[in-house]
């Protein structure tokens, strides 16, 4: 991958300064890429997330082993403004908007880092409203009245106030319709491809992931598995057995779930 923007190496992380969640991490992301980092609830996508955005403090982690560097520099240690300030963003799981703040004021709070004035904040704020025009009809509405799908746009708007280069995006999908969570990515691959806004989102639905990322990374147990191209993970037998729930189970019947290829005895052929 050429013009790398994010570069993660060898990361290990360690909760309440026992318990090991990520062992020897190691991912890039380009300038201008939509990079997918996949995987189970607790394989630790969230974790990597909060390391790269410096948030682990917050839950008694620490980054014990490893570096990360942000166009060649390394960050470890920057605040939340100067990551900001670098351009990097991160919208958490769980949307987290301001439940008593009207949709416009959630808005508004991704844009106090920003030193270039009024008419620049009001331009981009028009921007979100243009990619997002569901917002701009309930902009006065509190927060805590909108839909689950208002508010995953309401985080994401939020973040693209304080103009990123860079968004890490987190579980986008969770909780949404199917409808809503095609409309975000669609959103995601516009931001990408007109602002040229570089995106690593973790992400449990890897069949939508995969048709939107251009390169991706799987992860269990804290450990990469797996990594490639996203039209080559695609169609991998491995990733479309146990991740897209498209292989065959031992008595031949299709399986339907990748909760049921769980349950299956795993031939982890990457891992042999």
């Amino acid at each position: 991958m050429s013009n790398i923007l994010l570069n993660v190496n060898g990361i290990e992380v360690i909760y309440n300064h026992v318990i090991l969640v990520l062992k020897g991490v190691s991912l890039q992301v380009p300038e201008r890429g939509v990079v997918a980092l996949l995987g189970g609830n607790g394989a630790g996508k969230t974790t990597t997330l909060r390391a790269i955005s410096n948030l682990l403090a917050g839950e008694r982690g620490a980054v014990t082993k490893g570096s990360i560097e942000l166009r060649g520099e390394r960050i470890a240690g920057l605040s939340t403004s100067e990551m900001v300030n670098r351009g990097v963003v991160q919208v958490m799981e769980g949307r987290h908007c301001f439940a008593h703040l009207s949709i416009e004021e959630n808005l508004m709070t991704g844009a106090y880092t920003r030193r270039d004035g009024k008419a620049a904040v009001a331009q981009t704020l028009e921007k979100v409203y243009n990619y997002f025009p569901r917002l701009k009809t309930r902009r006065g509405s509190q927060a805590a009245y909108t839909s689950g799908g208002e508010q995953q746009m309401c985080a994401i708007g939020r973040a693209l106030m304080a103009n990123p280069k860079m968004v890490l995006l987190d579980e986008p999908s969770m909780g949404l319709a199917p409808q809503i969570v095609e409309e975000v990515f669609e959103i995601v691959k516009d931001l990408n491809q007109r602002e040229g806004v570089t995106f690593l989102l973790a992400e449990q639905n890897t069949n939508m992931a995969l048709r939107y990322a251009d390169h991706g990374y799987i992860l269990e147990s804290g450990r990469i598995v797996m990594e490639g191209a996203a039209k080559d993970l695609r169609e991998n037998e491995d990733v479309k057995e146990f991740y897209l729930g498209m292989g065959r189970s031992a008595d031949g019947s299709d399986r339907k779930s990748f909760k049921d290829a769980k349950s299956y005895k795993r031939r982890k052929r990457w891992l042999s």
